[in-house]
């Protein structure tokens, strides 16, 4: 298995740096908006802070897609590599699956920057498994995005 696929995605929030953040590092923020619109989330484990870990699982919504860890399901579980309060979050992530091409340690870092009107959100993941899609895997980012924007701007 090599893993070499990358994505960045850039998103203005009409919010300030410090809900942005909470909503990076609390659980019942990230089932909410870290799952694209057709799955469903599922924390099982979520420790917000440096070093901390989590694992959780998104289900799809209808029987169709097929899952990277069951018939229906992707988990994934990681730790909290480095937390600079309002500013960046990286994390370690990977697949609980036992297909060789899903797996590997991915790497997302989250860098929030003050920005006209809010706060202007940087996702960088690297170390994508061969079996994912740079493409599919940026879709599915903008469509969290889309998520993480209506929890946390004011509207």
């Amino acid at each position: 298995m090599t893993a070499v696929g990358t994505t960045r995605v850039i998103r203005l929030l009409h919010a300030p740096r410090p809900a942005v953040y909470r909503a990076l590092v609390d659980a019942d923020a990230v089932a909410r908006w870290k799952v694209p619109p057709d799955m469903t989330s599922t924390v099982h484990e979520f420790t917000g802070a440096e070093g901390g870990t989590f694992r959780i699982s998104l289900t799809y919504d209808a029987p169709g897609p097929v899952g990277k860890t069951t018939a229906h399901t992707d988990t994934y579980r990681g730790r909290f590599v480095r937390l600079v309060p309002d500013e960046l979050v990286v994390e370690a992530d990977e697949f609980e699956t036992a297909d060789p091409a899903l797996q590997g340690e991915m790497t997302i870092t989250i860098t929030l920057r003050d920005a006209d009107g809010g706060t202007e959100l940087v996702a960088v993941h690297e170390g994508l498994p061969d079996a994912v899609s740079p493409e599919d895997n940026e879709t599915g980012w903008r469509l969290s995005l889309d998520r993480l924007a209506a929890l946390v701007e004011d509207r």
